[in-house]
């Protein structure tokens, strides 16, 4: 491992777990609540956990440029450069004091990610990827889980804040794969249904709308993990996409084809 990689990492280790002991030191206390939507909501805990992050990355590297969700877009001279942050995926959750919600950095070079980590605040589970080099959770490495068939796996979704709107569209998807697996899960944190896909908790997943922050560092660490991700329709997957469609890469054939009846099935 080069010594350049090795500071993104320290770096994002660095802002991960400052923001991670904020979140666990608030989690379970009164919290100030705005709403960016009906139900898209943001705490003061996102907002400190932002600041706290691009201060870390700032102080190391304050030529590059930062993306974060809420609202922080910084260019820097090294253009090339550009970190993809979710300071806190899961605040619906967190809101409420449900315990499933992480800190989410990626570092983005040319175009390409290059490094994903997501920590888990409360499990203190930190799973990280560089790209050709493999993932890990806590150190140890990760593969995605052997189930062969759609018919035995257990995958997870999420559904857009536009689901108010949209609800029949969404749930047909949900009520296709229901019916074509062994179980599915809604757990409100797609950094970390990413994650447990990477390694082996769930065999696949898929969302609609998701933001590049949401999904940068998971997504590559579901790839380094041997993992497959793509479009509904199998097309190539990209952070800057409305599709997302991850699995173990055994049963995503399969999931595509549930995926694409769908979506054609919507339309006609």
């Amino acid at each position: 491992m080069s010594r350049e990689i090795v500071g993104f990492l320290s770096t994002a280790w660095e802002a991960a777990n400052a923001a991670g002991e904020i979140i666990r030191a608030s989690w379970q206390q009164p919290k100030l609540i705005d709403y960016k939507g009906a139900i898209d909501v943001v705490t003061s805990v996102d907002k400190e956990c932002e600041r706290t992050i691009v201060e870390v990355i700032r102080r190391n590297y304050p030529d590059h440029s930062i993306l974060a969700e809420e609202e922080t877009e910084l260019e820097g001279a090294q253009r090339e450069y550009r970190w993809i942050v979710d300071p806190l995926d899961g605040t619906t959750n967190f809101a409420h004091g449900y315990p499933q919600f992480c800190v989410s950095i990626a570092l983005e070079y040319g175009g390409q990610v290059i490094i994903g980590l997501v920590y888990d605040p409360l499990r203190r589970e930190c799973f990280r990827a560089i790209k050709d080099q493999g993932a890990t959770l806590n150190g140890s490495p990760i593969r995605t889980s052997g189930v062969n068939e759609l018919d035995k796996a257990l995958l997870a979704t999420g559904f857009p804040y536009d689901r108010r709107e949209n609800a029949d569209f969404y749930l047909s998807f949900f009520k296709a794969f229901l019916t074509r697996c062994q179980g599915i899960r809604r757990n409100g944190s797609a950094a970390l249904d990413l994650c447990y896909v990477a390694c082996g908790r769930i065999d696949g997943f898929w969302e609609l709308k998701l933001k590049p922050w949401d999904i940068a560092a998971g997504a590559l660490i579901v790839a380094e993990a041997g993992g497959t991700l793509s479009t509904f329709s199998g097309d190539q997957f990209t952070i800057w996409g409305d599709e997302t469609l991850a699995s173990n890469g055994v049963i995503h054939d399969e999931m595509i084809r549930v995926a694409n009846e769908t979506a054609k099935a919507n339309i006609d």
